[in-house]
């Protein structure tokens, strides 16, 4: 008898507690679990964004990076001048790095020019003639215009081709030290 009191006792014990886990469970989801007010929910609220925060990533063109990066190593007077040496050669369609190699290969990046003149490309000097510019940027424009309009239109893009109009008594120096600066600028 023992036995199937026990047999009975372990047969329906889980009915019990299945009945009573069930039971408990619809209790609490219509009790607590429903949003209806005056209810108490035992969940936290939803968490609010006051907490969080948002990034903006503006495009910001590398290149004037890289200029100005290259410009102020060398404590150029042109270091304020690298979002026009950018814009000057997007206008015309020439390679961002050539007019500051040109400047260093020329003049040091201006350290060494004819007082006065803002030229630091070496443009139209020779002899004792002198191309004198207003201010920077204008220098910076007209010699990006001209390199594009005389030099790439009749096909001398790289230092080398520009070298045999630009500076035709040079060895190959000042190509290989334009290239040399253009590189840097990578």
């Amino acid at each position: 008898m023992k036995h199937l009191l026990v047999a009975i006792a372990f047969a329906v014990t889980p009915f019990i507690f299945l009945y009573v886990c069930v039971f408990s469970l619809l209790f609490y989801h219509i009790r607590f679990l429903d949003n209806k007010p005056g209810q108490r929910a035992i969940y936290a609220a939803l968490p609010t964004n006051q907490n969080s925060f948002s990034v903006s990533i503006l495009p910001e063109d590398g290149r004037v990076t890289l200029v100005q990066n290259f410009l102020a190593a060398y404590g150029s007077p042109l270091t304020p001048y690298a979002q026009d040496v950018v814009d000057a050669a997007d206008q015309y369609h020439l390679d961002f790095r050539l007019l500051p190699a040109i400047a260093m290969q020329e003049s040091n990046l201006c350290k060494k020019i004819p007082i006065g003149s803002h030229n630091c490309w070496g443009f139209g000097i020779y002899g004792k003639t002198v191309t004198r510019f207003p201010d920077y940027k204008t220098a910076i424009y007209t010699v990006t215009k001209t390199l594009a309009l005389k030099y790439k239109q009749n096909g001398l893009v790289t230092p080398q081709q520009i070298m045999t109009m630009y500076t035709p008594s040079s060895n190959g120096s000042w190509a290989t030290g334009v290239n040399y600066f253009m590189d840097t600028l990578q």
